[in-house]
C-alpha cells in the first residue's frame, strides 16, 4: 500500500512540474547558481577604467605649434670648425649663455626658440668613395648635439650640403632623428651640385618640385609619429638658386622658412632680403642670417635686432654664424 502511495505522489509531483531531490544536493546547487548569476550581474554593473591617454610629443617649452607663437633664433656650426659658424668655437656647450643673450631682444610679444644648426652633411671638392661629394658627420656627434639641445631647451637642425647626393636621400639617412620632436632640417640649396659640377667652383641650386618632395617626406614623418611641428629651412643667398619656387605646397605640420643668406653692408643686406622674398609663397616664413665676421669685414657693422625686427615681412628666424 505503501509503494502505491508513494508511486501516486511521484506521479502527482511530476504532473506538477516539481524538481528537487530528498537528500538536499540540488537545492544546493541552485543556490550556488543563483550566487554566480548574481555576481555575474554585480560585475556588468562595475564601471570599465578609462585607459590614462598617451600625452603627445610637444616642443620645447611646451605646445606643438610653432608660429605664430615661437621666433627661432640661434647659431650654427660645424664641431671644431670654426669658419662654419659659432657654433664650431670651442665646446658646444660653452655658447649657450652667449646664444641666448644674443637672442634675447627678438623676443617681443612672442617666446625664443633656441635653435642649434648642425652642417650634418658637408660638400667636399673631391667625390669621395661613392662619388657624391659630401661627407656624413659621425652620428655620435649629432647625438651630443642633441643632448646639449636638450638640456637647454632649444631644438636641433641638421644642416645639409649635398654635393651630388639628393636632399631627401640624405634626410632618409637620417630619419632615426627626424621621428624626434626636437629635430628639424636645413637645407644649403648652393650646395647643391648638378651632374659634372664640382664643389667650391660651380654654385649649386634646387627647385620648388625637389623642395616640395622634402616637406611632403617630413609630413609623412609628422603625421605617422605624431609629432609637433617641424621646421624645414632652406638657405638662399640670391633667387637664382631655386627654380620654380611655386612648386613647393603647403604640407601640414612641416613649418617652412626661406631664409636669406646675403652678405655685406647692411643696406646691401636689406636690399637681397628684399628681392629674395619678393614672390615667396604664402605658407614660406621668412628667415635672415648675420655672419659676425663676413658683415663686419664687408662694412665694419652688424645689424642690430631692431633693425631686423623692421625688415618687411619681419623674419620668424634670425641666425647667426
Amino acid at each position: 500500500m505503501f509503494k502505491n502511495l508513494a508511486a501516486m505522489l511521484a506521479g502527482v509531483c511530476v504532473l506538477a512540474g516539481c524538481s528537487g531531490a530528498p537528500d538536499g544536493n540540488e537545492s544546493a546547487a541552485d543556490t550556488a547558481a543563483t550566487a554566480t548569476a548574481g555576481a555575474s550581474t554585480s560585475a556588468s554593473l562595475t564601471p570599465t577604467p578609462t585607459p590614462t591617454p598617451t600625452p603627445l610629443p610637444e616642443l620645447p617649452g611646451g605646445g606643438r605649434q610653432l608660429l605664430p607663437a615661437y621666433r627661432l633664433c640661434g647659431f650654427v656650426g660645424h664641431p671644431g670648425a670654426p669658419g662654419q659658424g659659432r657654433l664650431g668655437i670651442g665646446a658646444v656647450e660653452d655658447r649657450m649663455p652667449e646664444l641666448f643673450e644674443q637672442c634675447a631682444p627678438y623676443a617681443g610679444d612672442r617666446q625664443i626658440m633656441p635653435v642649434m644648426e648642425l652642417i650634418t652633411t658637408t660638400v667636399q671638392p673631391f667625390p669621395g668613395e661613392d662619388g657624391m661629394w659630401r661627407s656624413r658627420v659621425d652620428p655620435a656627434i649629432i647625438d651630443y648635439w642633441l643632448s646639449v639641445a636638450r638640456a637647454n631647451g632649444a631644438i636641433l637642425l641638421l644642416d645639409i650640403q649635398p654635393g651630388q647626393s639628393s636632399f631627401l636621400d640624405e634626410l632618409v639617412a637620417l630619419e632615426r632623428y627626424l621621428i624626434e620632436p626636437d629635430v628639424g632640417v636645413a637645407l644649403d640649396p648652393e650646395w647643391a651640385m648638378s651632374p659634372g659640377q664640382v664643389p667650391m667652383q660651380s654654385f649649386g641650386s634646387t627647385t620648388g618640385e625637389e623642395l616640395n618632395e622634402v616637406a611632403g617626406y617630413l609630413a609623412g614623418l609628422v603625421a605617422e609619429h605624431q609629432l609637433p611641428e617641424k621646421v624645414m629651412v632652406y638657405h638662399i643667398l640670391h633667387p637664382e638658386i631655386i627654380s620654380n619656387e611655386a612648386a613647393l605646397q603647403h604640407h601640414w605640420g612641416v613649418v617652412q622658412i626661406k631664409s636669406v643668406d646675403g652678405i655685406g653692408a647692411p643696406a646691401d643686406k636689406i636690399a637681397t632680403y628684399e628681392r629674395v622674398s619678393a614672390g615667396v609663397p604664402a605658407h614660406v616664413s621668412m628667415g635672415f642670417k648675420l655672419f659676425y665676421e663676413e658683415d663686419v669685414q664687408a662694412s665694419g657693422y652688424l645689424m642690430t635686432p631692431a633693425e631686423v625686427l623692421a625688415l618687411a615681412p619681419v623674419p620668424d628666424y634670425i641666425m647667426y654664424e
